[in-house]
């Protein structure tokens, strides 16, 4: 499907955003692969311990390495928060109580 001419000439919309982006993280002038929203993943970013520069569109740019960093917190994370089948944490089906 082809865009109206108004939004092709609009920059944002491109599918090539990341191209000529560095790596957010200080000291790091890699390439970035990863546009991440700042909302999302500023918290796991920084516990990471990367410090990051904002930009005004307020994403997080990040290259290969540092996205490998970030993520394996996350997903470290995500398992310690993960939720649990609602039935085997239930007082109701526990071992100790009995149905006589």
């Amino acid at each position: 499907m082809k865009l109206p001419k108004e939004l092709r000439e609009k920059g944002e919309l491109s599918s090539t955003t990341i191209k000529g982006k560095h790596c957010s993280v200080k000291g790091c002038r890699e390439t970035a692969i990863r546009s991440l929203s700042e909302n999302k993943w500023k918290s796991f970013v920084e516990k990471a311990n990367l410090n990051y520069i904002e930009n005004k569109q307020h994403k997080i740019y990040l290259c290969k390495n540092h996205y490998r960093d970030a993520n394996k917190f996350r997903k470290s994370q995500e398992k310690l928060y993960q939720k649990k089948g609602f039935l085997e944490d239930d007082k109701y089906f526990s071992k100790e109580r009995r149905f006589d």
